[in-house]
């Protein structure tokens, strides 16, 4: 159950930006400020120290790499202009990101925030406040602020000793004592691989050897449970691996939405799990499949808008051409698949790859929910082993929770009873947001990290300064031939 707290407090982000989403009161209603333009802004000497100062907290936020060039002096229209640019750029960084995410992703729909930084920071200079208002831009939940205080202190280590795990030169074999072993298990506990019970002594158990082979294989190593060079590398992270995949988890909860919807659905696209929101509390938490490194889940923001019971599945062209062409009649009687309009349709029953239920939702890459006949998936630990879509564990439970939530549990079961594809529409959409995020909270509030299975961290830690993370990615499974 513990695994559940995944990134609760890490996706959970409910404090609203400074002049973002604010409500006029109603005797103010008739009368609307006219907007401020870039040289209404004005500076002077102390405003000019407060963002010096600012900037120069950046490490706080994973931003130290990166570079905020302070521009202009007060006291001219040219300068002042100048100044305002500069910390434009620097509130920017921490209201929604210092990177772009459409830029760095071919698809990236999830909502950002919009804040009017421009009306907050002349508000705030007017107000002599403005490394408070700075402070305030990025998120404020604890979640966010356990990532800053680990990153800081990983930073503040200087030059003291890595915590890396040594290659002694000779592998470690099951039954070895080792002083490595405590670090080794610790390791394999933050990655879902063993037990925190089986996590005991110098002693390299069997019980630690079955989780090194789990992940041997997951990572395309020969699983003999022998922990040499390449385990070490898989298993190794060093302070600097830690500080790294910190800077990019806080830069991805900069890029969300600080008000997001109380009743919704957020994937984990990186640590498979899913995390149903009702009334701003998580209600449910349960595993699910995603993309396999090669077809990769997208980072989308898109609504669940009905759910389909017994769904047909209509196989895309990509799967056809590659996983089914050529089988023969045989194999699509086998899986009662035929073709239809030159399309190759499987129909409702229990061999169908969307399994009893789908979970339509409102997006160009036809990404959804659905259910799935492949229920040994979700034992795996790495559970990147889809064509894209997302595979919820116990599918028709969940459907059958919203059903319920949203008054439409009757007509959920007398679609299930048909036996044939029925839909039934909700009565509001549910947001669903697809999200990427490698590092999440242990039970003891402190930051896990956990592998990056896309590399989809690069991108991210090069835009904020820091060089390639660890090459060991998962390996691509081709278990099944669903979406």
């Amino acid at each position: 159950m513990h695994r559940s707290v995944i990134a609760c407090s890490l996706l959970a982000l409910t404090v609203a930006l400074p002049g973002c989403h604010s409500k006029p009161d109603n005797a103010s209603q008739n009368t609307v400020a006219p907007p401020i333009s870039i040289d209404q802004v004005h500076w002077n000497d102390g405003a000019v120290r407060q963002l010096r100062d600012a900037i120069g907290r950046r490490a706080a936020h994973g931003l130290d790499r990166v570079q905020f060039a302070l521009d202009g002096q007060p006291g001219n229209a040219e300068g002042d202009r100048a100044l305002t640019q500069s910390a434009l750029r620097y509130a920017s960084a921490l209201a929604r990101g210092s990177s772009d995410p459409a830029k760095l992703y071919d698809v990236y729909t999830v909502a950002r925030p919009n804040p009017n930084l421009l009306k907050g920071l002349g508000a705030a200079l007017k107000n002599g406040k403005l490394g408070q208002w700075f402070e305030g831009l990025a998120p404020q939940d604890d979640g966010y602020l356990a990532l800053s205080k680990s990153y800081l202190a990983l930073r503040n280590q200087g030059n003291a000793p890595v915590s890396v795990i040594p290659d002694k030169g000779e592998p470690l074999k099951p039954g070895d004592t080792d002083a490595r072993v405590p670090a080794i298990a610790r390791q394999l506990v933050s990655s879902d691989y063993l037990d925190r019970s089986a996590a005991q002594g110098t002693r390299y158990n069997p019980a630690m050897v079955r989780a090194v082979q789990r992940m041997q294989a997951d990572y395309g190593i020969k699983p003999d449970g022998v922990i040499g060079a390449d385990a070490l590398e898989i298993l190794n992270l060093s302070d600097a691996d830690r500080a790294r995949a910190i800077a990019v988890a806080m830069e991805r909860l900069r890029w969300l939405d600080r008000n997001p919807a109380p009743k919704r659905i957020d994937v984990n696209i990186a640590a498979g799990r899913l995390l149903y929101w009702r009334d701003g509390k998580v209600a449910d938490s349960r595993k699910v499949v995603v993309g396999e490194p090669e077809n990769e889940t997208p980072q989308l923001g898109s609504p669940i808008y009905r759910l389909v019971a017994n769904p047909t599945w209509t196989v895309p062209r990509s799967i056809q051409n590659k996983e089914i062409a050529g089988k023969g009649s045989a194999y699509l009687r086998r899986n009662n698949m035929a073709w239809k309009d030159g399309w190759v349709v499987q129909q409702p029953g229990p061999k169908n790859s969307l399994g009893l239920v789908k979970f339509d939702m409102k997006n160009e890459h036809q990404i959804y929910l659905h259910d799935t006949p492949a229920k040994q998936l979700f034992q795996e630990i790495q559970r990147q082993r889809s064509h894209g879509c997302v595979r919820v564990d116990d599918a028709l439970g969940f459907a059958e929770m919203l059903a319920k939530d949203e008054g439409v549990l009757e007509e959920w079961h007398r679609a299930r009873a048909t036996g044939k594809e029925t839909f039934v529409k909700l009565p509001r959409e549910i947001p669903v947001r697809l999200l990427y995020q490698t590092v999440v909270l242990g039970e003891d509030g402190e930051p896990v990290i956990r592998s990056d299975p896309y590399g989809w961290n690069d991108p991210v830690a090069a835009a904020l300064g820091f060089s390639s993370g660890r090459a060991y990615r998962l390996r691509t499974s081709g278990s099944d031939v669903g979406p």
